[in-house]
């Protein structure tokens, strides 16, 4: 009897290891996350997402994307990608669409491409050209839309756009309350003229797998232009009932649209 009972309790033992175990090995199979936000923003727009998929169990990362220059905001994300072990699913809002497709292109470990709201960029466009004609930034007098640091005239590619509070409140943060359109417009980054206007080179999705969140109420990449990019990358398109920073409005429906790319990068 007391053999049969040392017998049991390793059993029970080694059935209560392995569950843990078997969890270990679930969450590392997940691909980490690697969230890249645009201009005019910081990682921060990213925190609605971001709980979101820890909660889910995924590790995830929102870098900080330098906004100086399209060649060299890519090689940063993709020197920061070198440092993540195993598979990735790589996401850009805005102008951080144009950096992932750039920053992935041959990198064996980037599993997925997720865009939001994002430029999806060929090879020889620009983000600016790519906005088109609709976009509430393509006025013709950008001096009632942007503001510029240095303010000497005409911009330099080194010269800084800052959106106007006016340009925040009625088109880029559009979904958000008074006071959240007030904080991002205070805290927003800018980014530079050669930056906006550098030409792509080869883009990652001709070879990675991409999925696209077309926000329908988009004032600064009209939806029209996010769907004419995600046909032409053979993206997976979700519509939603967003404006331009739907990551923040519509944390939920980002994060299960990235989860389905996660999911379907690993199978």
């Amino acid at each position: 009897m007391l053999l049969i009972a040392v017998a049991l309790l390793m059993v029970s033992f080694g059935l209560a290891q392995s569950a843990p175990a078997q969890e270990i090995r679930k969450t590392a199979a997940k691909p980490t996350i690697v969230l890249v936000h645009g201009a005019w923003a910081d990682a921060s727009n990213w925190n609605g997402v971001v709980t979101r998929l820890q909660g889910d169990g995924y590790t995830v990362a929102a870098v900080a994307n330098p906004l100086r220059s399209l060649s060299g905001d890519a090689a940063y994300v993709r020197a920061y990608l070198e440092t993540v072990e195993g598979p990735i699913v790589l996401v850009g809002h805005s102008y951080g669409g144009a950096v992932i497709s750039n920053a992935a292109a041959g990198d064996p470990d980037v599993k997925a491409l997720v865009y939001v709201n994002a430029f999806a960029p060929d090879q020889g466009e620009t983000a600016t050209a790519l906005a088109g004609p609709d976009s509430a930034l393509s006025v013709a007098d950008p001096t009632t839309v942007f503001d510029f640091v240095p303010a000497a005239l005409p911009p330099t590619p080194a010269t800084d756009l800052y959106l106007k509070r006016a340009t925040v409140s009625a088109s880029f943060a559009t979904g958000l309350s008074a006071r959240d359109k007030a904080l991002v417009a205070a805290t927003q980054r800018p980014a530079t003229v050669g930056a906006l206007n550098e030409p792509s080179g080869t883009p990652a999705w001709r070879t990675i797998r991409s999925w696209y969140l077309l926000g329908t109420r988009d004032a600064i990449i009209p939806p029209g232009a996010q769907r004419a990019m995600a046909e032409r990358a053979g993206s997976a398109v979700t519509e939603y009932d967003a404006g331009h920073l739907g990551l923040i409005t519509a944390p939920g429906t980002v994060t299960r649209a990235i989860e389905r790319a996660a999911r379907a990068s690993v199978r």
